[in-house]
């Protein structure tokens, strides 16, 4: 089914998807070459607490190093979530915005050539480690035209600030009251997902 915890987590124990998998969940956004920061923020402390990546370019992914939300539907390979539908990407955010934390989202546009590279870097990039979400995060970034003022740091909330600075990032901020517990949210998406 799925799991929630932040990158401190223990390490996705999941085979990962095969390439033939991947290949037919593939999805397509028609909107622009865009990359998607998030940032997920502890409500008491504002410590961050998660960093993950969305890529729009020839497809679009969500990079989640040593992330472990996961949907059944959605294939990972690496620590890349494939087949990122509008639907699924909603349900990533607000399975992430709850009582207890909330989600910094801030996205740029790029031109195709820098989504593409931003893709090819994750899908080659493998596993991330425990702990490691915000510094993996951060390295792909750094290779990247465009994102000088992203420095190397293991801090998420850190990564979110020097993201800020790139010409262009549009942030927005998704608070929810959801229980801590993700079954509920896995339930309501599921229920959505399959009417009956």
């Amino acid at each position: 089914m799925l799991a929630l915890v932040g990158c401190a987590a223990a390490t996705d124990t999941r085979p990962d998807a095969s390439l033939e998998v991947i290949s037919s969940a593939s999805y397509r956004h028609d909107g622009p070459s865009t990359l998607t920061l998030y940032t997920m923020i502890n409500n008491r402390s504002g410590a961050g607490a998660h960093t993950s990546l969305m890529i729009n370019g020839s497809q679009r992914v969500i990079f989640d190093p040593a992330g472990t939300v996961r949907l059944s539907e959605v294939p990972e390979r690496g620590d890349v979530l494939y087949g990122i539908t509008p639907a699924v990407a909603d349900f990533y955010e607000r399975a992430h915005a709850r009582e207890t934390f909330h989600v910094v989202i801030q996205e740029v546009q790029v031109p195709p050539a820098v989504a593409e590279q931003a893709l090819q870097l994750a899908m080659s990039n493998g596993p991330v480690a425990s702990a490691q979400c915000a510094v993996s995060t951060a390295a792909i970034l750094r290779q990247l035209p465009g994102f000088r003022s992203v420095g190397s740091t293991w801090f998420p909330r850190r990564l979110m600030e020097d993201f800020a600075q790139v010409p262009g990032v549009q942030t927005r901020k998704l608070f929810e009251n959801d229980d801590d517990d993700k079954a509920v949210a896995i339930a309501q998406f599921r229920r959505q997902a399959n009417p009956q």
